[in-house]
């Protein structure tokens, strides 16, 4: 049950539903996981700096539980999703910031307990 959290200052007319879809259909496959089982927030617009820069950039934090636990995988899914990123958005790879954390079952609610029960 991965959680995708987008952000970036360009503006929200860069981000159509269709794109959503798509970043999640990338995520998903990436980290391995069934696309019904994705849940992702896209914010356009947000102030940010990377690198010292407010040029067009991406700050993505990808949680999910059992995959993103090792560099050798996430090397792996930074890969997948900076082709995905840069392909759609024309971004350089110094303009996107990727951050992977790792979930426990305990960690995630769902269904009025956590996945630890599920």
């Amino acid at each position: 049950m991965p959680f995708i959290d987008f952000q970036s200052n360009l503006p929200a007319i860069s981000f159509s539903e269709d794109f959503v879809r798509r970043l999640s259909s990338c995520a998903a496959a990436a980290l391995g996981k069934p696309e019904d089982r994705m849940n992702v927030v896209v914010k356009p617009g947000v102030q940010m700096l990377i690198g010292g820069s407010c040029s067009p950039c991406v700050m993505l934090s990808v949680s999910a539980i059992g995959v993103t636990d090792t560099a050798d995988k996430n090397k792996e899914h930074s890969a997948k999703i900076f082709e995905f990123l840069t392909r759609e958005l024309h971004l350089t790879e110094d303009r996107i910031v990727i951050q992977f954390l790792t979930l426990q079952p305990h960690q995630v609610g769902k269904k009025g307990t956590v996945m630890s029960f599920l």
